[in-house]
């Protein structure tokens, strides 16, 4: 029996449309298997993103360190002259006690500076503290002698300790800003800025040089 044959596309614009219909199949099946590693690359590393920070969620999750706490314990007034306003001459020393209350984490002060202010003004320039590391679970003690020379300040502020020194109680505010870390095993954080402020009133009359009683010096609020 005679092979029937297929009728060759006489329409050149079909047979046109049937070749690049081909062609694409052809195309796509190329470009297809270059797809795979490229979605199961990324597919990797959105799995390897998530496992890393589930990880870093676990342990900060047991490690979860709180916040250093401070305390002021003992001040001393060396020297104070409000008599050239509107400067203010002045040369204190302070004791501030830090402690670490975490069990599992150490604390790292890269940078530490501390000045005075008064009435919300600093009445000595900011002094730099030199950086120390914190041991779990202990504390530390901190002596900055802070002075300024001709601050200029406010009539405000000059006014206000000629008042305060004539009664007899000076409130004063110790601050202190710096950088730190934390240490918890081989894991070290990135740099936290921290913002101490210690609100203290100290027993000072005209002329006094030396310590100076603490009528007032509950902890120090710590932001970080």
């Amino acid at each position: 029996m005679a092979e029937e044959k297929q009728p060759k596309e006489t329409n050149p614009h079909l047979r046109g449309m049937k070749e690049g219909k081909r062609a694409g199949h052809k195309k796509q099946e190329a470009e297809r298997p270059k797809e795979y590693p490229r979605r199961a690359l990324c597919i990797f590393i959105t799995i390897l993103l998530l496992l890393a920070g589930l990880a870093v969620l676990i342990v900060w999750s047991i490690y979860r360190p709180h916040k250093p706490r401070f305390t002021v314990v003992g001040a001393a007034v060396n020297h104070l002259n409000t008599s050239s306003p509107p400067y203010l001459s002045t040369s204190m020393q302070f004791t501030v006690v830090t402690r670490n209350p975490n069990r599992r984490v150490s604390i790292m002060y890269d940078r530490l500076t501390a000045y005075v202010s008064y009435r919300n003004q600093a009445i000595t320039p900011p002094m730099v503290l030199p950086p120390f590391y914190h041991e779990k679970k202990s504390t530390v003690a901190m002596y900055p002698v802070l002075v300024g020379e001709r601050v200029p300040v406010s009539v405000e502020v000059s006014d206000g300790l000629v008042m305060d020194e004539a009664y007899g109680v000076v409130g004063l505010r110790v601050v202190l800003l710096g950088r730190l870390r934390w240490k918890g095993g081989a894991i070290k954080t990135g740099r936290y800025g921290i913002y101490v402020k210690c609100d203290i009133l100290v027993g000072l009359k005209k002329g006094f040089v030396g310590q100076v009683p603490l009528l007032g010096s509950p902890q120090c609020q710590v932001d970080i």
